[in-house]
């Protein structure tokens, strides 16, 4: 063999091709192959003897060039088998490559034929002999004809056929990187590129997952020649797919115990990392492969996933994708939660779309997922995190004021809110789980503390508090970020630093340099020039005090620390002790006494917060006494003899004309009582041990005696004083408008505040005695005496008060008040409680407080007082109060109590009631988790229905069914006995408790079936009831089923009431619900309109849905549409949604509304009724272009009923409207006003419903419009049902006119050109179109 190989190599350098052309064909093909063959394996001189071959074998010649693809045909599988070492394999098939133009196109066809079935038996492992593929295709398709079977074919036509075929075969996994890799150097047309991606991306789930990111790589670079969407749709399906298995894997392998995994999670999560790597340098080298990918997103955002997340979010890192990126995906994530929303409030969409996926959890999953070294994708999250919470924060409402009271104690509700939550939460995992990305999130968080001081911040406070505790140890480390921060401390807003504060505050315990810098900066603060940042110094020392605690402080339930010993390890320094604490606590006190010379602004925050801080702290009892003693000594009269025993002179300071309030006095006298009163329980109950030193209790002791003493004479003198003492009788001014108004009006502020702290200071201290109750009883007398002056006063000026000012009772103190005044059934006790039992403005006024402290807790989140901020505690005295209010409410009937008086206040039961309703709706707002453990400390001691299981449903249920009884009982009495205001409450407070029953509970059920017996049987006159009564009813109904049939009732029942436009047809008399009479008719129709509006609402976003789904659709694969057919659930939906609706539009088009805001919103509804039904023109125009059916026989019924009965109807009433319009203008009241206020008043209605009439008008042809287009696309004829509309024509009414000139009234006038102006502006609209 060595021989002939030489032979052929001396040949072929020779210049006789004669005679090597002799030599190689006395070679047969056998020992041809076997030259080739040992050559290959030599590796010696085998490119220089193929050459020779090629050489001595023509191709124009037969024997030649069946030669030639015999050498082919053996190189091939040889450079396959792996024997070859592979830079002889290179060579070959460079050789090959060179030759193969020269090969006829028999030949090429039998080669192209080989490579095939080659590659369907799986024979092209190592792929190395793939590369001459390409060229094989590439001449043949330069090919004129090729025979193929019988007949021949073109050399295009015949590589589509061999591309065609090969992708419809089996591929060998091994060889699918290769093929992909070969097909980037073939010629393919669009259709073969398709055949060729779609067989790749199946290809997909049979390969290895390590061979997913190269097989990504070559598929990447193969979209250079198109089909952009449909590998990079591949790709995204694909790791849907293996996300989606891998989570199921995860959730049942828990219960089967599966030792191993299918697809371990670190694997696949490096693979989609290395994955979205390639896609993102694709991206930026391929500008239009970056826009086909934002591109498939905006048009459908439910395809979104975690890793589409992390791609897009990778992306968003080229520049020029990042805006739009983010703006997609903002886009999508306020869809999600609305889309949420909705679907949540409405069973009718719950049971069309059982599945929806949210978004949040996608984005937060993909946070999850970025542990994995996807550092690509870590900084995106951040962009994104800040990017929502800078979008969706609060907003600063009118002159800069925060719109929510509290936005950390507010629950996320609406889709807003829910996003910037979902930016916090994005941030604050990514804080922990990725350390490069610590610095710059802790960064940008302190930056926008400091600089966006118009705008609430509270989202990044808790976001900020957040971090402090899940990762302070890494915080320390960065605590030079946060010093920066506090140096901006006197200049933020205050609400700022007291957030900022309580959110550093952990770590002040465990860092000296931080608390030395924070104290540095306070005391600095202390002495600024704007009030705000003294105010904020004196935050931030009540703070510290309140945290660092003197050794031997007694212990208190709220000294919990929010770090744990085992997240800090730190060494405690020698001067970091108990010790060190006392020093450093009575030099913040000292700082602190300064502020007592400061505006009364500063003075309330001290006397507000001392009280937490001896709780806390009660080894600074002494000092913090003694300061308050010290400062109320200067504002008391010593003199026993003399009255009053409060200087209130000094309280106030006056600036030119201007009186303000220096000492918020009562303020300083509550802190006072309170500290006493908790300093003497505490002793009581801790039994101080003997070898106390006795001078610590003699000091204690001498503040104590004598601020009991002043506390006593206080109380006497102050029942002694009359009004006339505090220069405060009935002939004083209190005018805000004067500067003698002003001052009085603070005065009484104070002098009522202070009665209202000895009142509880005194009952406090009475433990029961009578004597000491009536002078409670004394005290209240002379504060009501004073509240009623003020009340009087000031209702008088032009703006009327009923405002009273807020109460200095403490919560707990009128929670224990309400219980012995309803409750409280001792004999011992019976006596002395009769005194305060017997006076019932002192058992309104103590309800009236528990309303007002409610009010401001639902509010703010807090109250005034003593554990105002503490919400264990409020919450508490809620449960308290909330079972003394209902007791009192169900066993004494307000039936009684009435009786016997003919008030016109609102009764003792009433306030009880709204009591309950401020306490559910604050429950709801501030603790909604915790509903079930205030109804279940209300026991209702007489009933044995409340069940002992705790069941919360259950529970709940009872309290509705307790007030159902209340309301059924008001109703069932007549019409006289009927309190409207008692009814109203009943109805506000079921609502509530309605909201805490599960809609697929029995209870929910009930509940709907008892409203809508009330509805049907309850016919009192009463609008403000009705009003509450049907929106219970429709908040109930949408949760339980679509509401379009009850709608339809209800129309009909206000047709039948108020009666038709054309007054010579009867209107049948039907009555399903008789809470709808002539009274309630305008108030019904009101909100059966705000419910059409929600039902439009559902059914836009419905078809919306669909088309999105039929242009995915379309651009996807025709396959989906076909198997929708004509019975698609939804379509079917929205077609009887909307015919139901016509309906009931009909009936309320033939009523003759009064004219005003019904009738706008009337118009304006059907206005758009019309656009909607357009859209679903359209949504079947864009049906039939993209498939040949008919259209669904519902539709046509749906059309039928437009046009046949609702269109001629709407311009029946156009003209009623209109002619009702001029005749009654100002029928009503108005006729007693002056004569242009008749005039104006209806002009300026009529001027709004001239454009309402044209906008139904311009609807209505629209959808005439779109269903001419719909009728030529789909064959049938649907404007048969349409008649031709009059309201357009020009036409003079000749009565009218004659009516018009005999009056020549001016408003008549006004009118008439009205009239035109309705008639001409639609016309203008016709020559647009």
């Amino acid at each position: 063999m060595r021989a002939a190989m030489d032979r052929i190599v001396m040949l072929s350098d020779g210049d006789s091709t004669a005679e090597l052309q002799k030599y190689l064909s006395s070679l047969t093909h056998d020992q041809l192959t076997t030259v080739i063959n040992s050559g290959s394996l030599k590796g010696k001189n085998v490119g220089a003897m193929i050459k020779g071959i090629f050489k001595g074998s023509p191709s124009d010649s037969t024997e030649g060039s069946s030669r030639r693809l015999l050498v082919y045909q053996h190189c091939i599988p040889l450079c396959e088998s792996g024997d070859l070492q592979t830079e002889v394999a290179a060579d070959i098939i460079g050789l090959l490559m060179l030759e193969t133009q020269t090969l006829p196109g028999a030949s090429l066809a039998k080669l192209a034929s080989l490579f095939v079935e080659a590659i369907k038996v799986g024979k092209m492992g190592s792929g190395k002999s793939l590369e001459l593929f390409p060229t094989v295709l590439t001449a043949l398709s330069a090919c004129d004809t090729l025979s193929y079977g019988e007949g021949e074919l073109s050399g295009e036509e015949y590589k589509k056929q061999l591309i065609n075929s090969l992708c419809s075969s089996r591929w060998d996994p091994q060889c699918v990187i290769h093929l992909t890799t070969m097909f980037r150097d073939v010629p393919l047309s669009s259709e073969e590129l398709q055949f060729v991606v779609e067989k790749v991306v199946r290809m997909f789930t049979k390969l290895d997952l390590q061979e997913i990111p190269p097989l990504v790589y070559q598929l990447l670079l193969l979209s250079a020649k198109g089909c952009k969407k449909q590998v990079l749709d591949g790709i995204i399906s694909y790791f849907k797919k293996q996300d989606f298995c891998q989570e199921e894997e995860q959730k049942h392998g828990e219960s089967l115990d599966l030792e191993v995994q299918s697809i371990p999670q670190d694997q696949l999560r490096h693979v989609e990392g290395t994955a979205i790597l390639h896609i993102v340098f694709a991206t930026r080298l391929d500008h239009e492969l970056g826009r086909e990918f934002l591109k498939s997103f905006k048009t459908s955002y439910g395809d979104l996933c975690p890793f589409s997340v992390a791609l897009l979010l990778s992306v968003a890192r080229i520049q020029r994708y990042e805006e739009q990126v983010f703006d997609l995906l903002k886009g999508a994530i306020i869809k999600s939660f609305k889309d949420e929303q909705l679907l949540q409030g409405s069973k009718f969409l719950q049971d069309l779309l059982p599945g929806h996926c949210s978004l949040d959890l996608m984005i937060l999953d993909t946070v999850k997922n970025s542990v994995f070294g996807w550092d690509h994708v870590t900084q995106g999250l951040v962009q994104l995190g800040f990017f929502l919470m800078d979008t969706f924060g609060p907003k600063p409402g009118p002159f800069g004021k925060t719109t929510e009271g509290s936005a950390s104690a507010a629950i996320a509700r609406t889709p807003n809110q829910q996003a910037c939550k979902l930016g916090g939460q994005v941030l604050l995992q990514g804080f922990k789980m990725h350390e490069p990305i610590r610095g710059e999130i802790l960064d940008q968080v302190l930056n926008r503390l400091v600089t966006k001081t118009a705008s609430p911040v509270n989202h990044y406070l808790d976001l900020f508090s957040d971090i402090v505790v899940s990762a302070p140890m890494i915080l320390l480390e960065s605590s030079s970020k946060v010093t920066e921060t506090f140096d901006h401390l006197s200049y933020l807003p205050l609400a700022t630093v007291q957030g900022l504060l309580k959110a550093i505050q952990p770590l002040l315990k465990v860092s000296m340099s931080l608390k030395d810098a924070l104290i540095l900066v306070l005391r600095k603060a202390m002495f600024s020039s704007q009030l705000d940042g003294r105010k904020s110094a004196v935050s931030g020392f009540l703070l510290l005090l309140k945290n660092f605690k003197v050794l031997g402080s007694l212990a208190s339930s709220q000294c919990s620390q929010a770090i744990s010993s085992s997240q800090i390890q730190v060494d405690v320094h020698a001067r970091y002790n108990s010790a060190a604490n006392e020093a450093f606590c009575l030099e913040i006190l000292s700082s602190l006494r300064r502020c007592l010379s400061q505006q009364a602004d500063v003075r309330l925050m001290l006397y507000e917060g001392f009280y937490d801080v001896l709780r806390r702290n009660s080894q600074l009892a002494s000092s913090i006494m003694q300061t308050l003693l010290s400062q109320l000594r200067r504002y008391y009269e010593p003199e026993q003899d003399l009255l009053p025993p409060v200087k209130l002179e000094p309280c106030i300071t006056a600036l030119g004309d201007q009186v303000y309030l220096q000492e918020p006095l009562a303020h300083l006298l509550s802190c006072t009582v309170h500290c006493l009163l908790w300093l003497q329980n505490m002793q009581r109950s801790a039994n101080l041990n003997t070898d106390d030193s006795d001078e610590e209790e003699d000091e204690g002791e001498g503040y104590q005696s004598e601020l009991q003493t002043i506390l006593e004479s206080m109380t006497r003198r102050m029942i002694k004083s009359e009004l006339e003492d505090f220069e405060l009788d009935k002939s004083a001014e209190f005018t805000t408008g004067s500067s003698v108004g002003v001052k009085n009006n603070i005065y009484a502020v104070l002098v009522m505040g202070v009665y209202e702290i000895l009142m509880e200071y005194n009952f406090i201290k009475a433990n029961y005695s009578k004597s000491r109750f009536e002078e409670v009883m004394e005290l209240f007398n002379r504060y009501h005496k004073l509240a009623e002056i003020l009340k009087e006063k000031c209702g008088k000026g032009r703006v009327p008060s009923n405002k009273s000012p807020r109460s200095l009772l403490s919560l707990g103190f009128i929670s224990t008040l309400l219980s012995v005044l309803f409750r409280d059934s001792s004999q011992s006790r019976e006596e002395a409680l009769s005194v305060l039992r017997s006076s019932g403005e002192f058992v309104r006024y103590a309800v009236n407080v528990a309303v007002q402290k409610t009010q401001q807790l639902e509010e703010t989140g807090h109250t005034d007082g003593p554990d105002g901020q503490n919400t264990d505690r409020t919450f508490r005295f809620l449960c308290d109060m909330t079972s003394v209010l209902m007791w009192r409410y169900t066993n004494i009937p307000s039936v009684v109590e009435d009786a016997g008086k003919k008030e016109k206040r609102s009764s003792l039961s009433l306030l009880c009631l709204e009591g309950l309703l401020r306490i559910f709706t604050t429950c709801q707002q501030r603790y909604p988790d915790r509903m079930a453990q205030l109804l279940s400390t209300m026991d209702i001691s007489e009933d044995n229905e409340q069940p002992d299981d705790s069941n919360i449903t259950e529970m709940n249920f009872f309290y509705i069914r307790q007030f159902q009884r209340a309301l059924f009982t008001q109703l069932s009495g007549g019409e006289e006995e009927f309190n409207s205001k008692e009814a109203q409450l009943l109805v506000s407070i079921l609502s509530v408790l309605s909201r805490q029953l599960k809609p697929s509970s029995q209870q929910f059920v009930q509940m709907i079936t008892w409203t809508v017996k009330i509805c049907k049987e309850t016919s009192f006159e009463d609008a403000a009831f009705s009003k509450g009564l049907l929106s219970l009813l429709f908040n109930l109904h949408v949760l339980y089923r679509s509401p379009v049939s009850l709608l339809l009732e209800l129309c009909q029942d206000i047709h039948s009431q108020l009666g038709d436009i054309d007054q010579t047809v009867e209107v049948e008399k039907q009555s399903h619900f008789a809470i709808v009479n002539m009274k309630t008719t305008t108030t019904g129709a009101l909100l059966v309109l705000s419910q059409v509006d929600r039902v439009l609402d559902e059914v836009d976003w419905l078809i919306a849905k669909k088309k999105s789904q039929t242009s995915s659709d379309k651009s996807g694969s025709g396959e989906a549409i076909q198997t929708a057919g004509r019975q698609d659930p939804i379509e079917k939906a929205v077609t009887l949604q909307l015919g139901t609706l016509l309906t009931a539009l009909n009936e309320l088009v033939q009523t003759a509304l009064l004219p005003g805001t019904c009738t706008i919103t009337l118009l304006r509804e059907l206005s758009r009724t019309y656009t909607i039904l357009t859209t679903l023109v359209k949504y079947y125009i864009q049906v039939c272009a993209s498939q040949q059916g008919a259209l669904p026989t519902r539709f046509e019924k749906l059309v039928k009923l437009s046009g046949s009965h609702l269109t001629p109807q709407c311009y029946a009433f156009f003209s009623h409207a209109q002619s009702g319009e001029f005749s009654g203008g100002g029928a009503d009241d108005k006729k007693k006003k002056k004569r242009n206020d008749v005039n104006t008043a209806p002009s300026a209605k009529l001027l709004r419903e001239t454009k309402a009439i044209p906008n139904v008008i311009f609807s209505i042809e629209q959808y005439e419009k779109y269903l001419i287009t719909l009728s030529k696309k789909s064959k049938v004829n649907l404007m048969q049902y349409m008649k031709l509309s009059t309201s357009r024509d020009f036409r003079i009414n000749a009565a009218t006119l004659d009516a018009a000139l005999q009056e020549q009234d001016e408003s008549q006038g006004t009118n008439a050109s009205q009239d035109a102006e309705v008639t001409k502006e639609p016309k203008q609209k016709k020559r647009k179109q």
